[in-house]
């Protein structure tokens, strides 16, 4: 199956939540935080400004973005956990 997301939002695949403390200790699914940071995996067109042109969008697909804790809405595709946002829910793009 195949998502294309329309306007500003975008498809994110949200890095694993962490299973081992720095310690060394085995957390439970309980205390495991939220990934907070995942990659683009596509993005919509852009929104429509007042004159009808697109804006383009400043992420792009294979992205790193960090992002609020519950920001967007999560969904599952074929047995895969994605995050759908619109931009302006993304904080940062991660730079190396």
């Amino acid at each position: 199956m195949k998502i294309q997301p329309l306007d500003d939002r975008v498809v994110v695949a949200p890095e694993e939540a962490e299973t081992v403390s720095a310690g060394g200790i085995v957390l439970p699914d309980s205390a495991k935080e939220k990934p907070q940071q995942g990659k683009v995996v596509v993005a919509g067109p852009g929104t429509l400004d007042d004159d009808g042109n697109r804006c383009s969008l400043s992420v792009k697909k294979g992205d790193k973005v960090v992002f609020g804790k519950y920001s967007g809405s999560d969904i599952e595709i074929d047995g895969k956990k994605y995050k759908i946002m619109r931009e302006r829910d993304i904080l940062a793009k991660v730079v190396s």
